[in-house]
């Protein structure tokens, strides 16, 4: 967790996400010579970074770590089970203009989480799941230690989830989203706008495609129907766009965010970067460059295991979804959402107990369509349970398979709860 940005310690800030149209701003300079620059520091045997590489990595993360703190204060401190088994990484998608220059709208002081997304990978590599939470979802917000000194921030009983970043910065909707799912989230990374922008650049760009034209006037995104390589300000401005995707909301603009991510691990995957040396170490650069990641990530040995983690799993078995929820509702859910607790729960046990997710079907949602596949989709193979849930408390289901004999093939989620796998092509609507 961040230190507080105020000298109120137990005063409970708001904050209410705003969108402005923005100004035009010049292409950012493009990530390149990265490869070449750190090529003679890298073995390719083996995934291993050399003693200045890794004091490099090392200092670039040091000098912008975020400390994560337990409930009493303490920094949290991580283990050899948090890296060996079940790994929990928080993704937050910072929307702050502080330190981003012009091009990004003026008068904009929010601090929010727009973007979160909990990534699971089990025990034994073989499923992965991204979770996103609407930045809209009303949650109950736990207390928050302070690192300034203060007594901290008192527990709220309903709150917008993306607004917990101004209480106590992203290791408050780090505990949050651990509050709210029963699991152990000991890995944290924050991206802003120019961030993502950089990290676009040095993956060379991610293919998309649309179905319609986007036409969005609030995030200049202008693209027209068909295939798109999208890289720079221009991967920016498709991920932030939700007036142009869906009905304009923010579970369109998830849906839309999907369609990139799959095709970004579809690309990663058929290169082969998870399993390339220097192109891992290049991709862990600019993390450490253009990410703000936790003191528990601030090892780039760490760092790189986190990465190697997705290698060995099949795009059949990396599945992206969103947090069921019900809109339309009155105050105080009025312009926002609500957890729908019970299919919630489905997952949150799942993800508890390491347990693969299966989707009934594929469904992108109200921002994506899926293609139809040549194919017809994997069936649900079984999968062994393996290790202890790497949970905050949370007790395993009574249904669970007895710890003798083989596990039953996994029951898949019902089919209104809205994802996809890596494997399926799905296209911007």
């Amino acid at each position: 967790m961040t230190g507080s940005h105020s000298n109120k310690p137990n005063r409970l800030r708001r904050a209410f996400a705003r969108h402005q149209p923005l100004k035009a701003q010049s292409r950012a300079k493009a990530f390149t010579g990265l490869l070449f620059k750190f090529l003679a520091l890298v073995l390719s045997s083996a995934v291993v970074i050399t003693g200045v590489s890794a004091w490099q990595i090392a200092n670039e993360l040091k000098s912008h770590g975020i400390q994560l703190l337990d409930a009493n204060g303490k920094a949290i401190q991580i283990s050899a089970a948090d890296i060996k088994g079940p790994i929990n990484i928080l993704l937050v998608g910072s929307d702050t203009r502080k330190g981003q220059g012009g091009g990004f709208g003026s008068g904009i002081t929010s601090n929010l989480a727009d973007v979160i997304i909990l990534l699971h990978i089990s025990q034994d590599r073989k499923n992965a799941v991204a979770l996103s939470f609407p930045r809209d979802l009303m949650v109950p917000w736990p207390a928050c230690p302070s690192t300034s000194g203060g007594s901290g921030y008192l527990p709220q009983s309903l709150g917008q989830i993306n607004a917990t970043i101004a209480n106590g910065g992203p290791g408050c909707t780090l505990k949050t989203v651990e509050s709210i799912t029963g699991l152990k989230i000991p890995f944290l990374a924050m991206i802003n706008f120019s961030g993502v922008i950089e990290m676009s650049n040095a993956i060379g760009g991610v293919s998309v495609c649309l179905t319609k034209p986007i036409n969005d006037t609030y995030t200049h995104t202008f693209l027209p129907a068909g295939e798109q390589v999208l890289q720079g300000r221009a991967a920016l401005q498709f991920l932030r766009t939700r007036h142009g995707v869906g009905d304009g909301s923010d579970l369109s603009r998830i849906s839309n965010q999907q369609v990139f991510l799959s095709s970004l691990v579809r690309k990663i995957k058929s290169q082969g970067v998870l399993s390339n040396p220097v192109y891992l170490y290049t991709l862990a650069t600019a993390a450490a460059r253009n990410m703000t990641l936790s003191s528990t990530m601030s090892d780039p040995n760490t760092l790189i295991a986190l990465a190697g983690a997705l290698k060995d799993v099949s795009l059949d078995k990396m599945v992206f979804m969103q947090l069921p929820s019900i809109s339309g509702l009155p105050a105080p859910y009025q312009g926002r959402v609500k957890p729908n607790e019970s299919l919630a729960a489905l997952i949150y046990q799942k993800l508890q107990n390491d347990e693969p997710i299966v989707l009934s079907k594929a469904n992108g949602g109200q921002g994506a369509v899926v293609q139809p596949s040549p194919s017809a989709s994997p069936t649900p193979s079984a999968m062994s349970k393996t290790g202890a849930s790497q949970t905050t408390g949370a007790k395993p289901a009574a249904f669970l398979a007895p710890k003798t004999g083989a596990s039953p093939s996994p029951t898949p989620l019902p089919d209104s709860i809205i994802g996809s796998h890596a494997s399926d092509k799905t296209c911007s609507n």
